[in-house]
């Protein structure tokens, strides 16, 4: 077993002060000019992990930058509009809180408003594709008091597309939002979602990245209303060269809320290059609060490389309950020599003991579409091992 458990767990009273125990005081802002370009030096905690060369035309400059193209079907309570960067509905969740996220909401000239009304059960698929050296969305999502439904955001296409995502969950609405990554290989993304979770609300996010050269997400939920519930599920696939990076917050500021975070990975290939940071705060305000994250990673052939940081900060000494767990380990062949001593052949081992490291993740997400794009990518992601590569197909 080989751990990248950076984890780190710190209360007020301790004195104790690290890089991840000041979200309650994290800087945040819509002008872009306010965060200073991050200079790769490794010394920036939001920056560290990540290929600054290639992450660089999302946070330097976004000229000639365009409006990415979306195509949204709706079924059921829901309604999609188009309008324009002054509506007044848009910016009211949360503010950007690095200079990339900053950048996006600057360039949109257009954006696209879902609307759940509550009358009905809504489903709504929106497909955001991203063309040329630089394109841009920004969504906002609103599910009414006591709505329900399921939103699935799929980004695909061959080029750069930063985003910034909104999403408000009203008092007792019940919402799924999934956000799946499958660009082409020579595509990039930064993405930043900001949640906002109201009273008695249930709320689950659920992030596939399966595609694209470098992903970067930062997902923030707030669990604002009293007795709100969050779930945060994550799976990726990353494969040679690959940079998937994906960094998530989770703000506990009314009392008596619970929420859960599961993000599992499967890495080969040369250069192979996952992150995933977690952090969660309980602020003081936040009695009875319930937390728990978890970050897995099963990295199948030399040369990958995972970096898993959890991080919990407790502002209260009245908690329900609070922890989080870390791993990232090679491919057991232990278990895979258990398994063929009794008959099965390696290739089949194999991926009986892939396939059973996402099971559970694979049987919580209920969209039909989204589980079989997981399914098949796991499929490719055995295909390749069984060719003994580790490299692009």
């Amino acid at each position: 077993m080989v751990s990248t458990d950076h984890s780190q767990a710190v209360l007020a009273d301790e004195g104790f002060h690290t890089a991840h125990a000041d979200r309650s005081d994290r800087f945040a802002s819509f002008n872009p000019e306010e965060f200073p370009i991050p200079r790769g030096t490794g010394e920036e905690e939001d920056w560290r992990f990540t290929p600054m060369d290639r992450v660089a035309p999302f946070v330097k400059d976004v000229e000639g930058v365009r409006d990415a193209t979306v195509t949204a079907t709706v079924v059921g309570g829901a309604c999609v509009e188009e309008v324009d960067r002054s509506d007044p509905r848009l910016g009211t969740v949360g503010k950007p809180d690095d200079r990339a996220a900053a950048l996006a909401w600057s360039a949109f000239q257009r954006a696209h408003i879902v609307t759940l009304d509550g009358s009905e059960h809504a489903d709504v698929v929106a497909i955001i594709n991203g063309e040329g050296k630089l394109s841009v969305a920004h969504t906002l999502i609103t599910a009414a008091p006591e709505a329900s439904g399921t939103v699935v955001l799929e980004h695909t296409g061959s080029g750069n597309l930063t985003e910034t995502v909104e999403i408000e969950v009203g008092a007792h609405a019940d919402l799924t939002v999934v956000s799946v990554q499958e660009q082409e290989r020579c595509a990039s993304q930064h993405s930043a979602q900001r949640i906002r979770v109201g009273e008695g609300a249930k709320f689950r996010h659920i992030v596939v990245t399966i595609g694209g050269d470098l992903i970067r997400m930062t997902t923030a939920c707030e669990l604002e209303g009293e007795r709100s519930d969050s779930e945060l599920l994550g799976a990726y696939i990353t494969e040679s060269h690959q940079h998937h990076e994906h960094r998530i917050f989770v703000d506990h500021v009314a009392p008596h809320c619970k929420s859960r975070a599961t993000y599992k990975g499967a890495l080969q290939g040369d250069e192979a290059h996952s992150v995933w940071i977690g952090d969660v705060l309980i602020r003081a305000q936040a009695a009875q609060t319930d937390t728990y994250e978890l970050n897995r990673n099963l990295v199948l052939t030399e040369g990958a490389k995972a970096d898993s940081v959890p991080n919990l900060e407790i502002l209260t000494g009245d908690i329900a309950g609070a922890g989080h767990a870390s791993a990232t380990g090679r491919f057991d062949d232990e278990q895979l020599f258990y398994l063929m001593a009794r008959g099965i052949p390696a290739d089949v081992a194999r991926r009986l003991v892939v396939r059973g490291f996402f099971a559970e993740l694979v049987e919580q997400i209920e969209v039909d579409s989204v589980r079989t794009k997981l399914m098949d990518a796991i499929e490719r992601e055995l295909d390749l091992a069984d060719a003994g590569n580790g490299e692009d197909a």
